[in-house]
């Protein structure tokens, strides 16, 4: 992520006349995401499992900027001291390639009999389908080939399987690039995001944890999908009809109902469930819109401060301390630097570290010792509804404590 749309200028007293071109304030910010990630450091590209979860904590200025300057999180958490548990195994990494080729076997005819039976029970059924080669030499030329190979299988019609597309989306002034496991075209031209887990559906079911991360993902497909569907405009013709996601996509030709393929029960052999992520894209979308903010971050931190992951400890988590961020629970499984966040969250007793929907319910107690002053009546406003819920709860707790005593006192 190099580009990011906003004015750079902070001073008190602005001056219009001397602002730089756009162009000029682009180049300035790349150098100063360059510099924050050390010199000669690669930058980490962005997937579509980090935009999800960079979504789904907008409010992490940490993340953002850790993000956008294309940190590698893993690497700084480790050299923090607090190194990050968070990533698949190598078996799990392996069983899910094995289940994924198995699934996608014989030109995909099993994928495409779930999609046709979950998805367009009322199309022809895909007897055969084309499969089109996809290499190209950079993401960008897989990324052209992508878009050609998705208007070649809409003008042509019939079913269309697109194994590992590569995507392109624009995120704050920058392509990220994106690998969804498939792309389906159907018959009448629509385009289903398939997203194939290794996590089982049991008697028809998964873990909802799973199932809603994998939709958040291809939330972010279905964002670049239509970027796609944009760019190509009207050579995609003609529309296809699917009510649904007429009404709240902005390309009714990508359908919002994803396809999620997962393991029947124990077994190797797979089932599937169509998920509506339209929720999910409107959030993403809202969201992903805020890192604009990126710049605004970058130009509010002190000269010197560098996340390359060979600085000393010392001076990495003076750096890292420097950008505030947003901790809760949910960023155990989301972000690399979540241990180290943790760890400073507890040192400052705040509430976040207890979840966001306790935190949303707190108002404006940030520490747990404001909370517990709170309950005691030792501050707070008794007309706050937070502090008086709180007070409550104190008063049942003291009296359900001197009831238990009461109730095991020897007799006389």
């Amino acid at each position: 992520m190099s580009e990011f749309h906003g004015s750079a200028s902070r001073s008190a007293h602005p001056q219009p006349n001397r602002t730089a071109p756009p162009a000029t304030q682009g180049k300035r910010l790349r150098q100063r995401l360059a510099e924050l990630r050390g010199p000669d450091v690669p930058a980490k590209a962005l997937d579509a499992r980090a935009l999800a979860a960079l979504a789904a904590n907008p409010g992490c200025r940490r993340r953002a900027i850790l993000d956008g300057a294309g940190v590698d999180k893993a690497a700084l958490a480790s050299a923090l001291g607090a190194p990050s548990g968070f990533g698949q195994s190598q078996f799990a990494l392996t069983r899910g390639n094995a289940f994924e080729a198995r699934v996608k076997a014989d030109g995909g005819a099993e994928l495409l009999r779930l999609v046709h039976a979950r998805l367009d029970p009322g199309a022809e059924p895909p007897a055969t389908a084309a499969v089109p080669d996809l290499t190209a030499h950079g993401p960008e030329g897989r990324t052209a080939r992508t878009a050609l190979a998705l208007r070649e299988a809409v003008a042509a019609g019939g079913w269309t399987l697109l194994d590992h597309p590569m995507l392109a989306l624009d995120v704050a002034g920058s392509l990220a690039f994106l690998e969804p496991d498939a792309v389906v075209v159907h018959p009448d031209g629509s385009w289903t995001v398939v997203e194939i887990k290794s996590f089982p559906m049991l008697d028809g079911s998964a873990d909802p944890a799973k199932v809603g991360a994998a939709a958040r993902q291809a939330a972010v497909y279905v964002l670049a999908l239509e970027e796609v569907a944009a760019r190509l405009g009207a050579e995609l013709e003609p529309e296809p009809a699917e009510a649904p996601a007429r009404e709240s996509a902005p390309d009714p030709r990508v359908r919002h109902r994803v396809l999620l393929v997962c393991p029947k029960d124990f077994s190797n052999l797979a089932t599937a469930s169509a998920v509506d992520v339209r929720k999910q894209r409107a959030v993403t979308a809202r969201q992903l819109a805020r890192l604009t903010r990126v710049e605004e971050i970058a130009d509010a931190l002190p000269e010197g401060v560098c996340f390359a992951p060979d600085r000393p400890a010392e001076e990495l988590t003076a750096a890292v301390g420097a950008v505030p961020a947003t901790y809760a629970p949910e960023c155990l499984s989301a972000c690399e630097l979540a241990f180290h966040c943790r760890e400073r969250s507890r040192a400052a007793d705040a509430v976040t570290r207890l979840g966001r929907p306790l935190r949303a319910e707190l108002g404006g107690l940030t520490t747990v010792e404001d909370v517990l002053a709170a309950a005691r009546g030792d501050s707070g406003d008794p007309d706050d509804p937070a502090v008086a819920a709180l007070r409550r709860a104190a008063t049942l707790r003291a009296e359900a404590l001197a009831t238990a005593s009461l109730a095991v006192a020897p007799c006389p």
